[in-house]
């Protein structure tokens, strides 16, 4: 597999800049691009995972991951960006190739471990949500980050830096040369910034009943108790709008919770 080098990718992307007078301006898209792509990306395999392999789901079923509603995780657009910065890092004073990669992808998955901690804690101190949790898993920290996971990130660094950025450039060439692809990416944003509105109001519910009964709420054990609640009363089954329930308000879904934490 071919990659390219520190120095011509670096050249890539200032040529990049190089063909408009606005070189702010191309480095925005080019970083709306790749948020776009990574949220996108990151939803697919957390779809995969959670419908395989998480032991939160015994029974398979295909669970819309994440908080919002529509096909896109933020954590993951935020972390292929960092991924794509991080790959100009000059790793050259390692005189073995071998090691300056594994150090490399070891300095992305800590850079991405470092940031999933921050965003899980964001939501744990000021949403009194806890988005996923590694609690059961060993060498964790406040059940947000543990090594299995920061692994997995090492493991996902080294699938990007081979088979995901040399394309990643490539696609950047595309895009600047065929704008009109940014209504795409303009209403990818346009949809996002609704979402988030829709479901911080839905996250600020929570928040409220989590502050008044001093708890923490974890959003897959809601997630799922509102789809077991749906089949027992044979209601529909909302693959998107995961927090939709016409006979049990989410209130009463949430006392539910804090039945089961209290037991």
């Amino acid at each position: 597999m071919k990659v390219l080098s520190r120095s011509k990718s670096f050249f890539i992307v200032a040529n990049l800049c190089r063909h408009d007078y606005n070189k702010g301006m191309i480095f925005f898209l080019v970083i709306t691009f790749l948020f776009f792509a990574g949220s996108i990306i990151g939803w697919g395999i957390e779809l995969i995972f959670r419908k395989f392999f998480s032991k939160n789901n015994p029974q398979h079923k295909w669970i819309n991951p994440g908080f919002l509603t529509g096909p896109y995780i933020p954590l993951y657009g935020f972390s292929l960006v960092i991924l794509f910065l991080l790959t100009f890092i000059d790793v050259s004073f390692i005189n073995n190739t071998y090691l300056q990669k594994a150090v490399l992808f070891a300095l992305m998955a800590l850079c991405i471990t470092i940031f999933e901690y921050i965003a899980g804690m964001i939501f744990i101190i000021g949403m009194k949500i806890k988005l996923w949790d590694y609690s059961k898993n060993w060498g964790n920290i406040r059940g947000i980050i543990c090594p299995q996971f920061s692994f997995y990130w090492w493991i996902l660094s080294a699938t990007y830096y081979f088979f995901i950025h040399p394309k990643i450039l490539e696609w950047l060439f595309w895009f600047t040369n065929h704008i009109e692809f940014s209504f795409v990416v303009g209403f990818f944003y346009g949809v996002f910034t609704i979402d988030i509105c829709y479901s911080l109001r839905i996250m600020a519910r929570i928040r409220h009943f989590a502050s008044e009964n001093q708890i923490i709420i974890h959003l897959g054990e809601l997630q799922q108790q509102i789809h077991l609640k749906n089949e027992e009363n044979k209601e529909k089954i909302h693959f998107w709008l995961t927090m939709k329930t016409e006979q049990l308000p989410l209130h009463e879904n949430l006392h539910q919770i804090l039945n089961k934490i209290s037991k």
